[in-house]
C-alpha cells in the first residue's frame, strides 16, 4: 500500500429485519456529499432470498455502486463472497467508503472476523465501525424470540434506536429496560426519524480530512447534532469539541506520545469518536506498535487519525505539508451527553496534547455542539 492508495474504511450496520438499516444509509447519502462533493460510498448488501428491492432503493440514492450477496445470511456461507465484492468494487468504482449491511439474520462478529481478515492481508481496507439499528417500537417482540438479535446489539460499538418517536414516556422507559437487560455498555444514541449524523457514523478518511482542512481556512463549522422532533423532548444525543494547538513561531509537532496515553485512555462509554489532522515530527504508533505506511522517519508531515470506540488507525496526509496555513492539530472529540466538560479539562491540562520537546504553543478547547 502507498501513500497515494489509501485504505478504504467499511462500516457494518446491521439489525433485525424491518429495523430501518436501508432508510438510515440512504439518509447519510446527502449529509456525505453535502459537504464533500464526488465522494462515493460504495453498498454491500445481503439479502436472504433473491428479490433485492433494497438495492434498488440505494441504486436511486445514486450510490457508486451496489453488490448484492443474495441466497443465504452474509455470516455463514456468504461470509467467503465477501472479499470477492470487496474486490469488484474497489476495482470497478473506486469508492471512498463501503458500507456492508447485513440481512436480519446475520451476527456481526463472524463478519468483522473477516474483514479483519482481509484488512490485515490485503491492506487495502480497515474497519470503521459497526453499528446495530434497532426497532424501538417492536423491540420487545423480536429481542424476546431472536437469540440473534441480542447478539447484533452486543456484538457492536454503537446502537441506534429508531422509530422510538411514536412511544409514550412509559413505553420508551420500558424499551430501555428490556434494553438493559443486555446488560452491554454500548453506547446508545436516537435517530431522528432514520437520520443519524455521519460525524458520529462514520471516521475521517483522507477525502473527508482534506475537505475539513479546507473548510478550516474559511471558518469553523459548527457541527449540528442535535435532530430533534417528534412528541419527546429530544435531547442531545452526543457532545463535540474543537481542539486546536498552534506552534506559534516554531515549527515543532505534537508529541505523538502523550497522544497516544490519551488515545489508551477514553473510553468508548464516554468517548465516541476522536478525529484529527497533525504534523508530527516522528510517525505515530498503532494500537499494534506498527507505524504508518510509508510515514517519513525524520521528518515532520501531516497525519489523519481516526478512533472510533476505542480502536484507532493513523494515515499519511495525501495534502502538501505545506499547502494549508493549518495549526499543529486540529481535532474533534465526540462524547457522551455530560461528558465533554470533564474531557475538556482533561485536555486543557496538557497531559495528552502538547507540542514535541516540550516547546510552548497555544491550546484552544471549545464545545460547538
Amino acid at each position: 500500500m502507498s501513500a497515494s492508495q489509501p485504505r478504504i474504511p467499511i462500516t457494518i450496520i446491521t439489525g433485525f429485519a424491518g429495523s430501518g438499516k436501508t432508510t438510515l444509509i440512504l439518509n447519510l447519502v446527502p449529509q456525505l456529499r453535502a459537504e464533500n462533493p464526488g465522494y462515493k460510498l460504495a453498498l454491500i448488501k445481503n439479502e436472504i432470498g433473491d428479490v433485492a428491492v433494497d438495492s434498488q432503493l440505494a441504486a436511486s440514492a445514486e450510490m457508486a455502486a451496489t453488490q448484492e450477496l443474495l441466497g443465504d445470511c452474509i455470516c455463514c456461507t456468504n461470509v467467503g463472497q465477501v472479499e470477492d465484492a470487496l474486490a469488484t468494487l474497489d476495482r470497478d468504482s473506486h469508492p471512498d467508503r463501503i458500507i456492508i449491511e447485513t440481512s436480519g439474520s446475520a451476527e456481526p462478529l463472524k463478519l468483522v472476523l473477516e474483514v479483519n481478515r482481509l484488512a490485515k492481508e490485503t491492506g487495502r481496507y480497515e474497519l470503521d465501525g459497526i453499528v446495530s439499528v434497532i426497532d424501538a417500537e417492536n423491540w420487545q417482540g423480536y429481542a424476546s424470540t431472536s437469540f440473534t438479535a441480542k447478539l447484533q446489539a452486543k456484538q457492536t460499538d454503537l446502537i441506534v434506536v429508531n422509530k422510538w418517536e411514536s412511544l409514550s414516556e412509559r413505553e420508551m422507559d420500558s424499551f430501555l429496560d428490556r434494553l438493559g437487560d443486555l446488560d452491554v455498555e454500548t453506547p446508545q444514541v436516537k435517530s431522528d426519524k432514520g437520520t443519524i449524523s455521519k460525524d458520529l457514523l462514520f471516521g475521517f478518511d483522507v477525502k473527508m480530512a482534506r475537505s475539513w482542512l479546507e473548510e478550516g481556512e474559511h471558518g469553523h463549522h459548527d457541527h449540528d447534532h442535535d435532530h430533534g422532533g417528534g412528541e419527546h423532548k429530544h435531547t442531545q444525543e452526543i457532545e463535540c469539541l474543537s481542539v486546536t494547538l498552534t506552534a506559534d513561531g516554531s515549527d515543532a509537532g505534537v508529541d505523538v506520545r502523550r497522544l497516544d496515553s490519551f488515545l489508551k485512555a477514553a473510553p468508548k462509554d464516554e468517548v465516541y469518536r476522536i478525529k484529527a489532522v497533525l504534523y508530527a515530527s516522528s510517525p505515530p504508533r498503532n494500537p499494534d506498535g506498527s507505524t504508518v505506511a510509508d510515514a517519513p522517519a525524520d521528518q515532520k508531515a501531516r497525519y489523519i487519525l481516526n478512533w472510533s470506540f476505542g480502536r484507532w488507525t493513523w494515515a499519511l496526509s495525501d495534502a502538501a505539508k505545506d499547502s494549508l496555513a493549518a495549526p499543529a492539530l486540529r481535532m474533534s472529540i465526540f462524547t457522551a451527553p455530560y461528558e465533554s466538560n470533564k474531557w475538556t479539562k482533561k485536555v486543557e491540562s496538557g497531559q495528552f496534547i502538547a507540542l514535541d520537546g516540550g516547546v510552548e504553543g497555544k491550546l484552544e478547547v471549545r464545545r460547538v455542539q
